[in-house]
């Protein structure tokens, strides 16, 4: 029986994560091989005038040596023997290389300041209503359209020495292989992308004095990039094996993997550091109404995204950040859990997506100035401000599955979570009562699954993403939640409205 060996790499803005998986006749398995956590780092620079400015940057360093660690792990542990590689990641930032390779600087991270006001600058250069009708993306300040105009008009004099420009998955598949390309899936998400052409925007491109020459080509997720390096494969005691193009946007991976029945009754929730709430489409949807509603248009495999940015797990992660500081050790999440549980219920709610929650120095000083913006409640001790993140993003999916609904004209029957958050067992709860849906909450691990399922397209183990639904759902157990309180619930929504209007 012929064994085909996978290894995906699922770099998320808190943590990296890498999997063998295998397919031997008709059955798939998946397996961890290797974990680690990691954050982007402030500096505070001195500037050309004197002025002290705050950096963040992420270590693409610590990053790459994870990946060679993984391989080395998955050599150990699995096999000597490979087919191929794919790599997912968030989806902002990347770098330019000059003509030798080599990194024109760090690589920044998309919450730095610099791009704090640079969405008011991009729509002085092109109509914001042109640049959605042709990208399809609602305007974020992390959006690489901004990165790269901040760039052009602050570090000009770079350009000279500049080959490509490559998004955060092309960096580490250019590590590992030599390619430069980007799938479509993360180019989509750019803000540059023409989504029916599926090429770079030539018009927006030369609105904000981007060279298109600078720009990497965009491939179909399948594409086989290349091969490992030589001397990458002696070092991790492997064979060269391909490198994928996988849907290297993360939300990209993890949409594919939900086990999803019906396209048009289900909502998709990827829930991780950021809230990914959507739809999957035909085809774009860049009316005037999803414009408004600040709706994207992301590629998919075969299919568009109708989706929403919403803040996840990083309100809760950074509550646990400042609480480590002032405790000087970190609080376990089961300890968190029984505080939360232990709250009062639907005492005050916050907006998760209020710019003042997006990088803040302190997450729970920003979270008690909203409430007594809003004349709420302060949260009382940890164990409430838990609860009332959680609660308000159970509140907000439900906003936003009704915009979405509203704009694609399809209401939503059942809720699937995946990714990491489809383990939160008391958010997932909150998501049931909040929207009054049944709730499907797996696969986990629902990027990496995803990613190895782009693999195995790849190389004509199976042909669509269709074949690889009933390979997901015999491989792994998902997990249902039905509404209980919806009375209270709907009590709560009506003041939430109210507060985030």
């Amino acid at each position: 029986m012929s064994v085909t060996r996978l290894f995906a790499v699922d770099f998320g803005a808190s943590g990296g994560k890498c999997f063998a998986g295998t397919f031997e006749g008709k059955s798939f398995s998946m397996r961890e091989v290797h974990r680690f956590a990691h954050e982007g780092v402030s500096f505070f620079i001195p500037e050309k005038k004197g002025r002290i400015t705050e950096r963040s940057h992420w270590n693409d360093i610590l990053l790459y040596r994870n990946i060679v660690l993984g391989l080395q792990a998955y050599r150990r542990d699995v096999s000597d023997k490979l087919d191929s590689i794919g790599i997912d990641t968030w989806g902002a930032d990347g770098q330019f290389i000059n003509e030798n390779g080599e990194m024109l600087s760090k690589i920044y991270c998309y919450r730095d300041h610099r791009l704090d006001n640079m969405i008011e600058v991009v729509k002085r250069r092109i109509d914001a209503r042109r640049m959605y009708s042709i990208t399809g993306i609602h305007f974020q300040p992390f959006n690489i359209s901004n990165q790269l105009h901040w760039f052009v008009k602050n570090r000009k004099d770079l350009l000279r020495s500049v080959s490509v420009f490559l998004p955060i998955p092309s960096v580490f598949n250019y590590y590992l292989c030599g390619s430069t390309a980007v799938d479509s899936s993360f180019a989509s998400v750019t803000q540059l992308m023409d989504a029916k052409k599926v090429q770079w925007s030539k018009e927006i491109l030369k609105k904000l004095d981007i060279p298109f020459s600078v720009m990497p080509k965009i491939v179909k997720p399948g594409v086989v990039l290349g091969r490992l390096h030589k001397q990458l494969a002696d070092v991790t005691g492997l064979n060269c094996a391909k490198v994928i193009a996988v849907a290297a946007h993360d939300t990209a991976s993890a949409f594919a993997a939900a086990p999803v029945r019906n396209t048009d009754e289900a909502l998709i929730i990827s829930s991780g550091t950021w809230s990914l709430v959507g739809k999957l489409v035909a085809r774009p949807i860049t009316s005037e109404s999803a414009m408004a509603a600040n709706i994207s248009n992301e590629g998919g495999i075969g299919n568009t995204r109708l989706l929403k940015n919403c803040m996840g797990s990083w309100l809760v992660q950074e509550l646990r950040r400042i609480w480590r500081i002032a405790d000087g050790k970190e609080m376990e999440w089961k300890e968190l859990d029984r505080l939360t549980e232990s709250a009062g219920a639907l005492t005050a709610f916050i907006d998760p997506d209020d710019r003042s929650f997006y990088n803040p120095s302190n997450m729970e000083t920003a979270i008690m100035d909203f409430c007594k913006k809003t004349g709420q409640p302060v949260p009382p001790n940890r164990g409430a401000f838990m609860r009332v993140v959680y609660e308000s993003l159970a509140l907000k999916y439900r906003r936003i599955n009704e915009q979405i609904c509203s704009v694609c004209g399809n209401e939503s029957r059942v809720v699937h979570i995946v990714g990491g958050g489809s383990k939160n067992v008391m958010l997932n709860q909150f998501v049931a009562d909040a929207m009054g849906l049944p709730v499907v909450a797996g696969p986990e691990e629902g990027t990496a699954v995803g990613n190895l399922m782009v693999q195995a397209m790849g190389l004509g183990i199976i042909k669509s993403m269709k074949e690889a639904l009933p390979i997901i759902k015999q491989a792994f157990p998902l997990k249902e939640y039905t509404p209980r309180d919806t009375v209270s619930w709907n009590k709560a929504y009506e003041r939430f409205r109210k507060i985030v209007a």
